[in-house]
């Protein structure tokens, strides 16, 4: 039988297990939804009769509840930010003082007088830039002056004013309605990635342009690609003080990114982005419509999250925790995928292309590296340009990965389970890595060498997807302390086929994700 009539044949069987997997599990979670309503937290009234709404997540009920004054407020922000930037032909520095009077009235309303700490911590970091960003010992200093704020903001809970002295104690009745050293999470890393540009900016750049226009295909068709924006250095100009605070706070990115460089930032403030069309922008509001709508019709009909926070899923058989605990995990990814690609629509609006969080869907992952690289995509690049190049990059990289996922784990919160989250990944990713490097040095010379290899890929693949569902079910949901428990309901005589079932089906996604790949390559080719 020829390889590709194979193919197809097994593609069907594939699909044919799919649909029935998926049939199987919207009929169990529709029913256990349905059976356990009445003791689950956090269901409310909801838009579909007869059907209570999951609001479990505290994260998602902010967002959507604020949704209405979002929309009007950056609606307002972008009219008045274009109409500016048209009406005097502003440029970086002009259009800089404008996001910067846009976004401290933003600010002003989310922090209140908090709005001091930020700025506080800002100035000093942008003094210490200026001032060591020509020293040997620049990289050091950098990091301990960022990491000590975030740890002391979290230990601290955004500081109160009373400490300061009793003359301050009336401005803590003024703090607004967010909390701010939350949200300063991201401004850390927008002050980490100033103090690199403007350091390599004053050294000869490394990068290639002429090399990186033959390469790229995005370039090639007469756009410019994320990647060029952030390896040019910005002109020193640019460096300013308005620039470099206009960056961090950023209306549209401000709250939860996606993150951007300050490289390109700074050349997108000069010139706006021309890579999205009107037409294309409104197709982007489009699609994230119809995905709210989606997220409403998932929250109404299976409640997976409230089984979660209700810990009501611990009185489950085997089978319905996996399914629960697999919704959970998409129910996280639609999240997240619904208010990154919201702030970053609005940042486009107003001329700012940010790098596309959540690319790939959870359900098209079958390898850590893809996983991360395809979750927190703008985060993982700016891990990768600010932390993994600079630690010494693939000469270092299995112990690069512990550094790295430790100061993500810190970064999110100071919690033990993301701490246990970010070293199980990291456990999970050394096998990976070393399999890979032995894979990339084996070369199948047969049809039969190249089905083996891509069985083992498949084998590997099922393997890698059972433990990232463990690290995030650890990190996100049940903790540390969940572990024994999680492992002891599989360990069991009804948990034992529950695991092969899984194990199985992971292994036909991973087959699946393989055909999709297969699909996308040939269709490069042709184009």
């Amino acid at each position: 039988m020829k390889k590709e009539e194979w193919k197809r044949k097994e593609l069907v069987i594939l699909v044919l297990y799919a649909t029935a997997f998926y049939t199987f599990i919207i009929r169990r979670s529709l029913q256990l939804s349905h059976d356990h309503a009445a003791k689950l937290y956090g269901l409310r009234s909801g838009v579909l009769p007869t059907y209570l709404n999951d609001m479990s997540d505290a994260q998602w009920r902010n967002f959507r509840g604020n949704l209405p004054i979002l929309t009007a407020v950056f609606g307002g922000f972008g009219v008045l930010a274009n109409g500016l930037r048209a009406f005097f032909g502003l440029k970086a520095k002009g259009m800089s003082f404008v996001w910067l009077f846009i976004s401290m009235v933003y600010l002003s309303y989310l922090h209140g007088a908090c709005i001091l700490f930020i700025l506080i911590i800002a100035s000093a970091n942008f003094v210490l830039v200026k001032m060591f960003s020509q020293t040997d010992y620049f990289s050091f200093l950098l990091w301990i002056f960022n990491i000590f704020f975030l740890l002391c903001n979290r230990v601290y809970e955004g500081y109160s004013f009373s400490s300061f002295g009793q003359r301050w104690v009336y401005l803590d009745n003024f703090r607004g309605t967010f909390r701010w050293h939350i949200c300063f999470n991201f401004v850390i890393l927008r002050m980490i990635s100033f103090g690199y540009d403007y350091r390599w900016a004053l050294q000869d750049s490394q990068f290639d342009q002429k090399k990186h226009f033959q390469r790229c295909y995005v370039c090639k068709s007469g756009k410019t690609c994320y990647q060029f924006l952030q390896e040019r250095s910005a002109p020193n100009s640019s460096f300013s003080f308005s620039v470099y605070l206009s960056y961090l706070i950023y209306a549209p990115l401000y709250i939860a990114g996606p993150i951007t460089s300050f490289n390109a930032y700074a050349s997108q403030l000069e010139m706006p982005q021309k890579n999205y069309t009107v037409r294309d922008v409104s197709w982007y509001g489009l699609r994230w419509i119809f995905s709210f709508f989606l997220m409403e019709l998932l929250t109404h009909l299976f409640h997976f999250n409230a089984f979660a926070i209700s810990g009501l899923w611990k009185s489950l058989s085997p089978v319905d925790i996996f399914i629960v605990g697999y919704g959970v995990l998409n129910f996280m990814w639609l999240k997240f995928y619904l208010i990154w690609r919201y702030f970053r629509f609005w940042s486009l609006i107003c001329g700012i292309e940010a790098p596309e969080n959540m690319p790939r869907c959870i359900n098209n992952c079958y390898n850590l590296e893809i996983f991360w690289k395809s979750w927190h995509a703008s985060f993982n690049k700016w891990l990768v340009r600010y932390m993994y190049i600079p630690l010494g990059g693939t000469q270092r990289k299995l112990l690069n990965v512990w550094v790295i996922f430790t100061f993500v784990a810190i970064w999110h919160d100071l919690e033990w389970k993301l701490l246990s989250w970010a070293w199980l990944t990291c456990l999970f990713f050394i096998p990976e890595m070393l399999l890979k490097s032995i894979a990339n040095r084996m070369q199948a010379e047969n049809a039969f060498g190249e089905l083996l290899f891509r069985e083992l890929k498949a084998i590997a693949g099922a393997i890698t997807i059972t433990c990232l569902m463990v690290a995030n079910l650890v990190g996100y949901v049940i903790g540390p302390s969940g572990i024994n428990w999680l492992v002891s309901q599989f360990l069991t005589r009804k948990g034992l086929p529950v695991l092969g079932g899984m194990f199985i089906t992971f292994y036909v996604g991973t087959k699946l994700m393989f055909h999709i790949d297969d699909a996308k390559q040939r269709k490069q080719a042709l184009n």
